[in-house]
């Protein structure tokens, strides 16, 4: 009988649709970690999803001698021949390939990992058909579209032994972290409020609807969710203001800042026990449906509050937690104290030091290599996306529900509990 590993790339295809992959793919690691001579000597790529960060994220990965990028895909041919390009003139051959489906990317034996970085709702089947295939993954925040794919990538990830990184690069900045080691460990008493302040999202969509460009594979980009009017408003960047294909600003910045907050307060493997929403404006006219402005305050079992909110007036971008004896307050390019001498403050060696990493995309490359968890692995991830799915609900419904982050349901409350994941639009479905 033919092996899982051998299967040809048109019998990979047909059982990918799907997601109904066979649970015989070996756990695969790259070749250089057994001692066996791949070609190239070094980690091959594959980049799935070459707009805005997946572009940056390219840059990342052929910056990393480790790294050998073989194969790039796209469902927009524009920004999949510019990234071909881009990656043979980087090696200086033209030996990179150039994949429309990405199925037919994952189905090569000759890949050690992917990065991945499409819009939301691509983010779960393409991470649960990689880890299937034997393929460590770069994946791009937030973790998941919906809170029960979410927890379906964490167990395709866990079964089939793959390193995930999340996109989450502020854990890879100093400031951010020694924020959270100064709450960590105790320099401004007990926390009882945290302020995680995100932006404010914009009305519109707004632009006719029309035949898609013919370079865009648009029936494949809208791929498990819902088919809708093509309007250029849809597409590319826009698709975060969507609640179909994104999550607004709140689930565009929730594995930032929302991530941050929970690293400081050492929530990561948990979640709240009470969602409420305090307030919540959505566009009035357009297709983008996602919330404008909004409030959401999330109680924790240890009593502290996480509000979820515009960075408006005294609310701040970033995270600031807020305790008995002081606050801490972080932000790209942003660090205040108070008192301001915590500044000052040495975490030492008997303290709580967290995870150091100076380099987000280096960190998963070390992580592919050593098979030890990354800064922002899967379920620290997932808890991170799972706060601001549980928002987007609270939103939606206009009223508080419990929680139980055990179990991870809502409790006395059915109707919350089915917006907890979406329908598949045929004939893309989870499989584990």
């Amino acid at each position: 009988m033919m092996s899982p590993r051998h299967r040809s790339r048109r019998q990979f295809l047909k059982g990918a649709t799907l997601l109904g992959l066979a649970a015989g793919f070996p756990t695969a690691i790259p070749a250089r970690v057994l001692g066996a001579e791949a070609p190239s000597k070094r980690i091959a790529i594959g980049a799935i999803g070459l707009g805005g960060m997946g572009s940056g994220n390219l840059g990342g990965f052929l910056g990393d001698p480790r790294c050998r990028v073989l194969a790039v895909n796209d469902v927009d041919r524009r920004n999949l021949q510019a990234a071909r390009q881009r990656v043979n003139q980087h090696y200086g051959n033209q030996d990179c390939t150039a994949y429309s489906d990405f199925r037919e990317l994952l189905a090569r034996d000759d890949i050690d990992a992917i990065s991945l970085a499409t819009p939301d709702h691509w983010h779960a089947i393409p991470a649960i058909l990689a880890a299937k295939s034997g393929k460590d993954v770069y994946g791009e925040k937030p973790f998941s579209h919906d809170l029960r794919e979410g927890r379906a990538m964490v167990t395709a990830l866990n079964r089939y032994g793959r390193v995930w990184q999340t996109g989450s690069w502020q854990r890879s900045t100093g400031d951010f972290r020694f924020a959270c080691e100064l709450v960590r460990n105790g320099r401004i008493g007990k926390v009882h409020t945290v302020e995680v302040g995100l932006p404010t999202g914009s009305p519109g969509g707004n632009a006719p609807f029309t035949n898609p460009p013919p370079d865009l594979d648009y029936d494949f980009w809208c791929g498990p969710s819902p088919w809708a009017p093509y309007s250029q408003d849809r597409t590319h960047w826009n698709w975060r203001w969507q609640m179909d294909y994104g999550g607004g600003q709140l689930m565009d910045w929730i594995g930032h800042h929302g991530d941050i907050a929970q690293w400081g307060l050492g929530t990561e493997h948990t979640g709240p026990v009470e969602v409420n929403p305090i307030h919540a404006e959505f566009p009035k006219t357009g297709i983008w449906d996602a919330a404008t402005r909004y409030r959401v305050e999330c109680k924790f079992a240890n009593g502290v509050t996480v509000i979820l909110q515009n960075a408006e007036g005294q609310y701040r971008m970033g995270a600031k937690w807020i305790g008995t004896e002081g606050w801490v307050w972080v932000d790209r390019g942003g660090f205040e104290t108070h008192p301001a001498t915590l500044k000052q403050e040495k975490i030492r060696p008997e303290e709580i030091n967290l995870y150091r990493s100076t380099n987000h995309i280096g960190n998963f490359i070390d992580c592919v290599l050593s098979r030890r968890l990354t800064i922002t692995p899967a379920e620290v991830a997932h808890r991170s996306a799972s706060l601001g799915h549980l928002a987007v609900v609270a939103l939606a419904l206009g009223r508080k529900f419990r929680w139980n982050p055990e179990t991870e349901q809502i409790l006395d409350d059915p109707t919350a509990g089915t917006l907890l994941g979406r329908a598949k639009r045929e004939p893309w479905n989870i499989i584990l």
